[in-house]
């Protein structure tokens, strides 16, 4: 190109100018369009707005969501989910930068997410947090339980059902999180820090009732995984139907194939127990009676002996120190067996004490209302509806 100025035919714009145009030509040319990505540097605002960015394998597209739209929206967004927005595209004219305006958030496809689902499985298989090192042995007595669901779901319920069956003495305590949609993942990651800083909890259960893909989504997401592998206290996920695997599933302690059967996993059978104790119990008298045989054999083999024969006439002393030192024997093993038995009947009403439906067993009502029972007249509210159980059933009165 030669060196001399060649003359312009046309104003040239200046940056203010070209900047307009392209805002011009992208909000107007963008508007109300939908996308899909992978969240990534999630922040929010003192505001209460959102800002992050959308990614996936090529690009980046950066996104907004103010407040409003937020609380309307009653969103939590966290790094890694797999959503599709909707909004503008806006460009920002003092930075030349444009921004999508979001207005809409959604979970992605079942197609996207089953990507997402064997990429995350993947990359945490590959940094060792399925490794079997690493999973944390369950409590064989648990007295206080954790649970991290709805509180309204069918799973909670199935689990406190199971639990006044199965092991009525543990304490339940419930985290109330979101199951499914994009503010789920938020919620259960708070629910397993809050019970992993406590150190009154023996064993935590996560999980909810069967569905698909997209409702079993918030367990699969990487901010859940690394929740379940740090949490301090041994974690049971029982996500979904048996055939459902999460990738909580893959990282907890252990894997239970329906919130029912979490229980199971988590908790020993407090029938199986009583009979243990018995059994135990039968085994220590068993023994100690074979023991007393054992000795009243050898004293009369010795008392027929050759020896004691010759000198019958000189041991009538000897004879009498055998007998009481008989009885004395006997006195002091039945002593042991029955402080024994004593003590395993006292652990054996100990473990009917604790059992929560005694009352119930023995003729007496129950009241409950708003899911709790009523252990006190002040905690009953006479303005409220309220049920009565007995033993076979239970009826609401309004």
């Amino acid at each position: 190109m030669s060196d001399k100025q060649i003359p312009f035919l046309f104003d040239i714009p200046s940056v203010t100018e070209l900047t307009k145009k392209i805002k011009s030509l992208l909000e107007q040319n963008f508007m109300d369009i939908l996308v899909e990505g992978e969240t990534s540097n999630v922040k929010q605002s003192r505001n209460g707005h959102y800002y992050f960015t959308l990614k996936d394998s090529g690009a980046q597209l950066p996104c907004v969501i103010w407040r409003s739209t937020a609380q309307r929206l009653d969103i939590n967004l966290t790094d890694g989910q797999q959503i599709v927005v909707g909004g503008d595209i806006q460009v920002y004219e003092p930075h030349g930068r444009y921004q999508m305006i979001v207005s809409l958030v959604q979970q992605a496809g079942i197609g996207k997410l089953q990507q997402a689902f064997e990429k995350l499985k993947a990359k945490l298989k590959a940094e060792g947090l399925f490794e079997d090192t690493h999973k944390k042995p369950l409590p064989k007595y648990p007295r206080t339980i954790g649970v991290v669901t709805s509180a309204t779901s069918a799973a909670f319920q199935d689990i406190r059902s199971t639990l006044e069956k199965r092991w009525p003495v543990a304490n339940v305590k419930l985290y109330h999180a979101s199951v499914q949609g994009v503010n789920a993942a938020g919620e259960i990651v708070k629910g397993i820090e809050y019970f992993s800083a406590r150190d009154d909890i023996d064993v935590v259960i996560i999980g909810r009732g069967g569905g698909s893909l997209e409702d079993l989504w918030p367990f699969n997401e990487e901010a859940v995984a690394r929740a379940v592998f740090d949490c301090s206290v041994p974690l049971v996920s029982g996500v979904g139907h048996e055939v459902d695997f999460s990738i909580s599933d893959f990282v907890a302690d252990a894997r239970a194939a329906t919130p029912t059967h979490s229980v199971v996993v988590a908790t020993p059978d407090i029938n199986e127990v009583r009979f243990f104790v018995e059994d135990l119990s039968r085994k220590i008298e068993m023994n100690t009676t074979g023991a007393i045989e054992l000795y009243k054999d050898r004293v009369r083999n010795l008392a027929k002996s050759h020896a004691l024969l010759v000198v019958k006439q000189k041991m009538d002393t000897a004879r009498n120190t055998i007998q009481s030192l008989q009885e004395k024997l006997e006195y002091r093993t039945q002593s042991v067996v029955r402080n024994r038995k004593d003590n395993l009947t006292s652990l054996l009403h100990s473990l009917d004490k604790q059992n929560p439906n005694e009352p119930l067993e023995k003729g007496f009502t129950r009241v409950w209302q708003d899911d709790r029972w009523v252990r006190d007249a002040d905690q009953f509210n006479q303005e409220e509806s309220f049920e009565l159980e007995w033993k076979s059933k239970k009826i609401s009165v309004d």
